[in-house]
């Protein structure tokens, strides 16, 4: 029978992560970093309280997909295509430098030419492409400096950014298994991405216009949409042998299009911000055990922490120099791109569980996504700052692509007033009732 201890350990997770969540937010830092601090906190490393079972790592992995599943939903095709080339060229370059700087770091630590070891390099390098745009949206928006030339280049290169760093996951994923020829690995990548094209083709010309001509029954649409999602990481992890965050993703971008994507949001995002999501990234910060840190792996995680730094801004200050922004926009844009967050921890567990992120780099890894993080919106404030000094201007620009990041801000927001307005409304009842209640007496 099934222990009941789970229970407690959810419990404890969940307001741990809520309340060292919203302590890193007073600090303008994310809410991830307070969930993988409430890990940190709760595991070895502290307290030693939680530990992973059975139970949570289930959860955490249903967490990791709709959190994939969230983010293809988010991202509208049509939208980057309008981004420009810009933001593709910047995207390529902030994964091409970052990938070959993380291989050359771990290259030095984890010496070696062997499969395994090759595996494991490059890994880190995959994990050192991500960026988390939430960051840089939030500090731009609080700035008032999104709707700009820097702003949208930085909004289109991250997506794509995470696109691309996506599929060379799913085909590193693929070697890790080490049981196929190159030939059949290559072949079952590309059987997955037409597998995925015709699904996206079928869904788009049939079920798509039947759901958004049918009036109600939204219920019903989240249930088919949840039942592809988990259809398409099934397929894409048994079938093909690429992860399936990746078949999630994909299943989302598939239903991104609909007239009902925001509702079927809407819906899905609770249930991945109050429980699952907060599991994941606690059960990241479970796996570690600072009290094993020693002064080398010290001096290796602030050398990743530079790494992780200095490759994405020269390889998206590069990109968007070859486009033609001027040295101050690169820089900025560079410095945007710097911040990595869910994605990474997302690329971080898989590896983990295919067994090709060495022990000695999840430490170092994690600390640089969390110095990422808070690096990012001050230095961002600092180069601003000093533009205003020089009385440079980044002139505004009508982007799709910002006005679907602000339009659902918008849409959060108007959300929690009628909510509050509601809630509100409620009380000022009871108490009139409860008065009128005395008066009869």
């Amino acid at each position: 029978m099934l222990s009941a201890s789970y229970l407690f350990d959810i419990a404890i997770i969940l307001l741990s992560t809520k309340f060292l969540g919203l302590a890193t937010r007073k600090f303008n830092m994310p809410q991830v970093v307070g969930a993988l601090m409430a890990g940190l906190v709760l595991g070895p490393s502290i307290l030693n309280i939680t530990t992973q079972t059975d139970v949570l790592k289930a959860l955490a992995e249903l967490g990791v997909i709709l959190l994939m599943f969230n983010a293809g939903m988010s991202t509208d095709v049509q939208d980057l295509k309008k981004s420009g080339k810009a933001s593709l060229v910047i995207a390529a370059a902030g994964v091409i430098v970052p990938m070959l700087a993380g291989f050359g770091y771990a290259q030095i630590f984890n010496p070696g030419l062997s499969h395994q070891q090759i595996l494991q390099n490059i890994f880190i390098g995959v994990v050192l492409t991500a960026t988390s745009v939430s960051i840089t949206v939030e500090t731009l928006n609080e700035m008032g400096k999104l709707h700009t030339h820097s702003g949208n280049a930085i909004l289109g290169a991250a997506i794509i950014d995470d696109l691309i760093g996506i599929i060379v996951l799913a085909v590193v994923m693929e070697f890790s298994e080490g049981k196929s020829g190159i030939g059949i690995i290559i072949a079952k990548i590309l059987g997955f991405f037409i597998f995925a094209a015709i699904a996206h083709t079928l869904i788009q010309r049939i079920l798509i216009p039947i759901i958004d001509k049918r009036k109600g029954l939204l219920r019903r649409y989240l249930i088919v949409e949840l039942s592809i999602c988990f259809l398409m990481a099934y397929a894409a992890e048994k079938i093909f042998g690429v992860s399936d965050i990746t078949g999630a993703f994909a299943a989302g971008i598939m239903f991104s299009t609909s007239k009902k994507s925001s509702y079927a949001l809407s819906k899905m995002e609770p249930l991945s911000v109050l429980l699952l999501s907060p599991l994941f990234f606690a059960s990241v910060g479970l796996k570690i055990d600072i009290k094993t840190i020693s002064w080398q792996m010290a001096l290796m995680t602030l050398l990743l922490l530079i790494v992780a730094i200095a490759s994405k801004i020269i390889g998206c200050g590069l990109g968007a120099k070859v486009m033609g922004y001027t040295n101050l926009q690169s820089k900025k844009i560079g410095v945007g791109m710097v911040p990595r967050g869910e994605v990474a921890l997302i690329v971080i567990n898989k590896g983990l569980q295919a067994g090709i992120v060495h022990e000695q780099f999840l430490a170092p890894l994690l600390v640089s996504i969390i110095g990422s993080a808070i690096i990012t919106p001050i230095w961002l404030k600092q180069i601003y700052k000093k533009q205003a000094k020089m009385k440079y201007e980044d002139h505004m620009l009508n982007s799709a692509l910002i006005d679907n990041i602000t339009d659902r801000e918008h849409i959060e927001a108007l959300t929690e007033s009628v909510v509050y307005s509601n809630e509100k409304l409620n009380r000022e009842n009871s108490l009139k009732n409860k008065k009128k209640k005395n008066n009869m007496f």
